[in-house]
């Protein structure tokens, strides 16, 4: 199993791994090696997770069978490489969120490709054809139909259009710099159907490297505010919807204030976002994940609204939080001067 780097693999399919196994009464500890992250079966066979970030590591040992989770997250030269040292099966996954190499380099080039569709009513429990979903995740997604691009992409499986995404061109970085000055954190209030998602800004040589400390639902702001208390001390902007939630944590001695809101807020804070220079860390799952997958809405013929989706909006609100509270728009001060009358002989 391939993917991007290892907090992507340990958050997601080494934890679903484990999950099927455990429940089909299949796993074992002692098959489980975590400095390896391989699991080996009585079989002698085995799975390993690895992270490929650089094309000098593909050039790895052979394999029978190649997993690549999210392929539009590597570059086509790695996973060409690892493609040659497979000797069986590969399997490529990904949400179609806009066209990469394996629609520019792969489809209708080969004829050894099974190319399968696949969207939420798809998930299904193979013992009893019942859906895996429970029903507020399906009412959250079918909700988004008025939203064509989302729906296209999210709700259909089908590959999605690049222009309705909202940020562009950050960066990534393995860790944040020792010289890098934290700034800010951004926090955005969750509970039973949304995350609390908590964001540090760090300034570091002109731009803003973004952290993820804390993305997870059913959080209380006592929670919030113990997290906050073992973290180094900057000033938290949150969102002032929830001027009790601030209040609360405030309470226990963490520095607190709501964001400034206004009218248009929404859409001029992501253009001040966006006007930045910006980096995340890589070991950012969740903050990655709605980066990329942050859109604006569409009306049902496709025409781009004034107004970013809700869906992955958790760490990117969170983010304009504290990154408008620190880059302040310089105000207009009109001075006016007395009259001077015009000399006259």
């Amino acid at each position: 199993m391939v993917a991007e780097s290892f907090p992507h693999l340990n958050l997601g399919a080494i934890r679903d791994f484990k999950s099927i196994l455990i429940s089909s009464n299949y796993w074992k500890d002692d098959c489980w090696n975590e400095g390896k992250h391989i699991y080996t079966f009585s079989t002698g066979s085995f799975v390993e997770f690895v992270s490929f970030d650089k094309f000098g590591k593909a050039h790895g040992p052979r394999r029978d069978v190649l997993f690549v989770n999210e392929a539009n997250n590597l570059p086509y030269n790695i996973v060409d490489q690892l493609i040659t040292r497979t000797r069986e099966t590969i399997w490529l996954d990904w949400n179609p969120t806009r066209e990469f190499w394996f629609y520019t380099e792969m489809l209708n080039k080969r004829n050894d490709i099974d190319f399968l569709t696949l969207n939420y009513l798809d998930m299904v429990n193979i013992k009893d054809g019942k859906t895996v979903l429970t029903g507020v995740t399906i009412t959250e997604i079918e909700s988004h139909k008025s939203n064509k691009n989302w729906w296209q992409v999210y709700g259909l499986g089908e590959l999605g259009d690049v222009e309705t995404k909202i940020y562009k061109d950050w960066e990534f970085l393995d860790e944040i710099p020792h010289q890098a000055r934290l700034e800010r954190y951004g926090l955005d209030f969750g509970y039973t159907n949304d995350p609390s998602s908590l964001i540090a800004i760090h300034y570091f040589q002109g731009g803003y490297i973004l952290h993820e400390h804390l993305f997870l639902k059913g959080m209380s702001n006592k929670q919030i505010a113990d997290t906050l208390l073992n973290l180094p001390k900057a000033l938290v902007i949150a969102d002032s919807a929830e001027p009790k939630s601030i209040d609360e944590i405030k309470s226990y001695g963490i520095n607190i204030l709501g964001a400034e809101k206004g009218p248009d807020s929404v859409r001029s804070g992501i253009q001040l976002v966006q006007s930045q220079k910006i980096s995340i860390t890589k070991s950012s799952v969740n903050l990655i994940k709605e980066y990329r997958n942050y859109l604006w809405l569409t009306d049902k013929d496709g025409v781009i609204q004034n107004e970013p989706d809700h869906f992955f909006s958790h760490s990117m609100d969170a983010i304009r939080y504290g990154l408008t509270s620190i880059i302040k728009k310089p105000k207009i001060n009109m001075i006016a001067s007395p009259l001077i009358k015009p000399y006259s002989l």
